[in-house]
């Protein structure tokens, strides 16, 4: 590679990572363990690339661990753009995936053509939810803001008057990814119901 190649090639990476600067200024609707504020978005993928290590022992089926760490690492910069919908946000779900899309060409565009085929490659897997790996960072996903609203007192599920219904649904795939985080979750979630941070409005056959 000649010298005005490799030149080219650094500024892009460096307007990537000045530009992913961003996230950091992307709040979620989950809050911090100890209730101060609610975390960012680099905060959460931080969170959940260490999970990705920690809980791998738990998959039912073998996986990629530095794969997951760098998708669950990337899986929120869209929101840069398309900004952080929020779990049970109906009316948002509805124009997310044509916002991150949108978002997705711009931002993974900044970088040299090989680096963001990749991050595309691996955004793309992640929102397919499909390869072992993509389920293992959906769970991961999943499981760390449940871990946190449990941590905080259920606060941002009572802000938001969440249900079991919707907690299930949206974890509806967990089961078989695995077995021991799902019972995990349901153990959780039931202590909410119990404590009046969630609402039980149906009964599990």
């Amino acid at each position: 590679m000649e010298k005005n190649q490799k030149l080219e090639r650094l500024e892009k990476q460096i307007r990537f990572i000045v530009e992913i600067d961003k996230v950091k200024n992307i709040f979620r609707q989950t809050y911090l363990a100890d209730a101060r504020r609610k975390e960012n978005d680099a905060e959460h993928s931080w969170h959940i690339a260490l999970m990705a290590y920690l809980l791998q022992e738990y998959a039912e089926k073998p996986v990629d661990v530095s794969k997951v760490m760098l998708m669950v690492l990337i899986h929120d910069l869209v929101e840069i753009d398309a900004g952080d919908t929020y779990a049970y946000d109906d009316a948002g779900a509805e124009t997310k995936r044509a916002r991150e899309e949108a978002a997705a060409d711009r931002i993974f565009g900044l970088l040299p053509e090989d680096q963001g085929k990749y991050f595309r490659e691996l955004w793309e897997e992640f929102e397919a939810y499909e390869s072992p790996e993509g389920k293992y960072a959906h769970l991961l996903d999943n499981f760390q803001p449940l871990l946190l609203n449990d941590a905080s007192g259920g606060l941002s599920w009572q802000e938001h008057q969440v249900k079991k219904s919707q907690i299930y649904k949206r974890n509806e795939k967990i089961e078989e990814t695995s077995e021991t985080i799902w019972n995990c979750m349901k153990e959780i979630v039931q202590k909410h119901i119990e404590c009046g941070h969630v609402e039980e409005d149906f009964q599990e056959e």
